[in-house]
């Protein structure tokens, strides 16, 4: 395999540990190069600008600003760039607004690494590649720990004021997929229908208003 027949990725996370693993991936394929590592997002446009990676790995969920607001600063100065969201649950990402962002696929850091180098060399042939069942997923019922950890973070922002069709974009999921976890949350309680799920949660002690 050639230098220029390779594949360079750039990988973008906070997490040092991901990024190992995913280097570690990358270094054992033939058709593959990790050309650079940024942990934020202006250091991942930083990093774009310099090399012009042909795939970039962005994790949905970074620190200083989210992966998608990272993927559009890049995608405003190289229109071409082909960006794949990584988030570590399905159901964290909404496909059509991540498509509609400029994304060109999504993967779980959960996935086995044959299914992560695929979607890379999908992406990199010009095939858009997303998780065929996360609509699907998105109204399952969820695990409680999982639900309680998105409540949580949905009933903060109603606490502070945020109206549900904010806290939506800053969480990268719909609004109806906020109103779900609201739903299954006031299910797990036993409330009615009518209640408010703010007011329930600060009864039973989950928040404090």
């Amino acid at each position: 395999m050639t230098k220029q027949t390779e594949i360079r990725i750039l990988s973008v996370d906070d997490h040092r540990l991901f990024r190992e693993g995913i280097a570690t991936v990358i270094k054992n394929q033939s058709d593959m190069v990790l050309v650079a590592e940024a942990a934020s997002g202006p250091e991942a446009l930083q990093r774009f600008r310099e090399l012009h990676p042909d795939v970039t790995l962005m994790d949905l969920r970074l620190r200083d600003s989210g992966g998608i607001e990272a993927m559009i600063a890049i995608l405003s100065h190289f229109p071409k760039a082909r960006v794949i969201l990584a988030s570590t649950f399905d159901g964290e990402l909404e496909t059509q607004g991540a498509q509609r962002a400029g994304a060109w696929g999504h993967i779980l850091k959960t996935m086995h690494p044959k299914e992560i180098v695929d979607a890379i060399r999908h992406v990199h042939a010009g095939r858009k590649t997303f998780l065929p069942e996360d609509a699907a997923h998105t109204t399952q019922q969820l695990s409680d720990k999982r639900l309680m950890l998105r409540v949580s973070e949905i009933l903060a922002d109603a606490a502070g004021g945020t109206r549900t069709r904010d806290t939506g974009p800053r969480l990268h999921i719909s609004e109806d997929i906020v109103k779900n976890y609201l739903k299954q949350f006031m299910q797990k309680l036993g409330a009615r229908d009518e209640a408010n799920p703010l007011t329930i949660a600060a009864r039973r002690g989950f928040i404090r208003l």
